[in-house]
């Protein structure tokens, strides 16, 4: 939300995203270089070939549900699992960039590292950090200003659709740059990967203008980049909904959270929305609401949704209700069980975090000091 760079030399293309020096062109031949790099770099993922840094992270406006898991999170285990240096972002100064306040921030905060811990990032091989807490990162910000122009940013469609859903009155400068602050997140370490859904690619897009225009006009020793141009992993993960039929959100109040009891779980699942159809079956465009617990219910047993959907067959919506809830409970236990551990003595995750951030901080003086040397600034 990743110091070796070898991956964009071992796998071959360097630039498989759009190479124009504009922003806003149609994404349509972005996407496609973009799934077909993505499927090398699975390929060199489950062969261990190649490093890779990987960044991710999350923005704490709430507690971590069901959907990030399945949607990000245990794809960043794998990751960190397969050998991938993986760096977790706490994103704490974008909780800002739509709301005037950070309401709960610390409370927020602490409950993301305790849900990493709890799925099993490690903080031995894994690193995890605040925005806040490394002030070379956001060093970073100013010079990257320099290197786009406001015009390319007001054509970056997720910018677009972020201020269109903004619940401000105005929108911030915080809002209008988050794509540059969110390239800083990621060449701040050098990350040459960064998994996101295809909604992200325009972001992705922004850090790559960025490194490419700081290149070529402050070039390191020897002429040598200063920063990688990262690749994307992009994300198949599946769509769940939420308990009103809606996106699961942190903030709608339809998510179930990791953080949730077995008897919590049970009562949000009896009150999801369904449909008056009593054969339960596995159609995602015609009965989206079922299906999605169909698929909740698989993913957690580890079955094929249509069986899952065949096997429940007339029994209904009490009957689907009650194989998701299994399901979710039996899978979620030992996470949970971990979870509540951790937070019995919060101690230890505070100090995961610190550590994290002094870790980060020093990747981030020394990328700050590469950048400073480059643009003739060492005083």
């Amino acid at each position: 939300m990743t110091s070796t760079l070898a991956t964009t030399d071992t796998l071959g293309t360097t630039d498989t995203l759009a190479t124009t020096d504009t922003l806003g062109e149609s994404m349509s031949g972005s996407l496609a270089a973009a799934l077909r790099r993505s499927a090398e770099i699975e390929a060199a993922i489950g062969e261990g070939t190649g490093e890779f840094r990987i960044l991710t992270g999350d923005r704490p406006t709430g507690y971590l549900h069901l959907g990030h898991y399945f949607g990000t999170l245990r794809n960043r285990v794998r990751l960190q699992d397969a050998g991938a240096e993986v760096l977790v972002l706490v994103a704490d100064y974008q909780v800002l960039t739509d709301r005037d306040s950070a309401e709960r921030l610390d409370d927020y905060v602490l409950g993301l590292v305790l849900d990493y811990l709890a799925i099993g990032i490690d903080p031995a091989r894994s690193v995890i950090f605040a925005h806040s807490a490394v002030p070379a990162l956001n060093q970073l910000l100013l010079p990257f200003l320099s290197l786009v122009t406001v015009p390319e940013l007001q054509r970056n469609p997720t910018v677009k659709d972020e201020i269109a859903h903004s619940r401000q009155s105005s929108v911030s400068g915080l809002m209008f740059t988050y794509p540059v602050h969110q390239a800083a997140d990621i060449l701040f370490c050098k990350a040459n990967l960064v998994p996101v859904g295809q909604d992200q690619l325009p972001h992705v897009e922004v850090t790559r203008l960025i490194a490419r225009r700081f290149n070529e006009r402050y070039p390191g020793a020897g002429g040598a980049p200063v920063f990688p141009l990262p690749d994307v992993l992009l994300s198949d993960a599946p769509l769940l909904l939420g308990t009103d039929g809606g996106k699961m959100s942190k903030s709608r109040g339809n998510a179930i959270e990791l953080r949730a009891t077995a008897d919590q779980t049970a009562a949000l699942i009896r009150g999801a929305k369904t449909d008056s159809i009593r054969r339960i079956s596995y159609q995602r465009a015609a009965r989206p609401e079922v299906s999605s617990l169909v698929l909740l219910a698989a993913l957690c047993s580890g079955r094929d949704p249509v069986a899952v959907a065949d096997e429940i067959g007339d029994g209904g919506a009490a009957s689907l209700k009650r194989v998701a809830t299994e399901a979710v409970n039996e899978r979620f236990a030992p996470i949970r069980a971990r979870r509540a551990e951790l937070a019995a003595e919060p101690g230890y995750a505070r100090q995961v975090l610190r550590d994290g951030c002094a870790r980060a901080g020093a990747i981030a003086d020394q990328t700050l000091s590469e950048v400073r040397e480059a643009m003739a600034m060492r005083y």
